[in-house]
């Protein structure tokens, strides 16, 4: 799984979760969530997410560009998951375009 995320600028601390808005990354596998394969509930799409992690919640981003809330998931699951921050982005669509979405 890839991780990307944010990454703060040379001449900045290290940022904190709390410093940030969300973080995001990709993963390209199928995501089993409660012993399911978690399906896009709009087109069925069920591989390359890009899961966001956003103020204590996880959200499923597919690769039509629906996008889902994940009751399942928490922050706690994207931290075990998710590798180190090595991105930061100006937006939430700059992250997209980078992740390739």
């Amino acid at each position: 799984m890839s991780a990307t995320h944010i990454e703060p600028p040379l001449d900045s601390p290290a940022a904190v979760r709390q410093d940030v808005e969300g973080l995001m990354m990709t993963h390209p596998h199928p995501l089993v969530v409660g012993g399911d394969v978690r399906g896009c509930g709009t087109c069925g799409s069920y591989r390359d997410w890009i899961v966001i992690s956003l103020r204590e919640e996880v959200w499923l981003r597919c690769p039509a560009g629906h996008e889902e809330h994940e009751p399942r998931l928490d922050t706690a699951w994207y931290d075990r998951h998710s590798g180190p921050v090595t991105h930061w982005y100006d937006s939430y669509d700059d992250g997209l375009r980078d992740l390739g979405h």
